[in-house]
């Protein structure tokens, strides 16, 4: 099965927290790294967290210590706790594996900073 659905976007304010979530298919689960990428305008996607099938973590500098990953093998689930986050990480979020699984993705979840 393959399939990437995005969720637990939305408004946020500096400082505040968002959860997300994402329902990987098997096919793309099984391919041992997850992540969440985030493509701000005009920029190239990149992976800003990234776990193994062993809970391996790691992180692009920008997030260390706000963001947090974990994957549910049992249900195929990837999950990124965001904290005390910044104008900065006001984008569009998607998980896929690493590297991503051809050119399947799904539709994202978007992150939106409120005035």
């Amino acid at each position: 099965q393959v399939q990437l659905v995005e969720s637990g976007g939305g408004l946020v304010q500096a400082g505040g927290s968002l959860r997300l979530s994402c329902a990987a298919g098997r096919t793309i689960f099984m391919r041992n790294i997850m992540g969440w990428y985030r493509q701000a305008p005009g920029k190239q996607r990149e992976l800003v967290a990234a776990i193994s099938s062993v809970g391996r973590t790691d992180y692009v500098d920008d997030v260390k210590g706000r963001f947090t990953i974990s994957r549910g093998n049992a249900k195929y689930t990837v999950t990124l706790q965001m904290n005390k986050l910044k104008p900065g990480d006001s984008t569009v979020y998607c998980c896929n594996s690493q590297p991503p699984y051809r050119s399947y993705w799904g539709q994202g979840t978007r992150v939106t900073f409120s005035s």
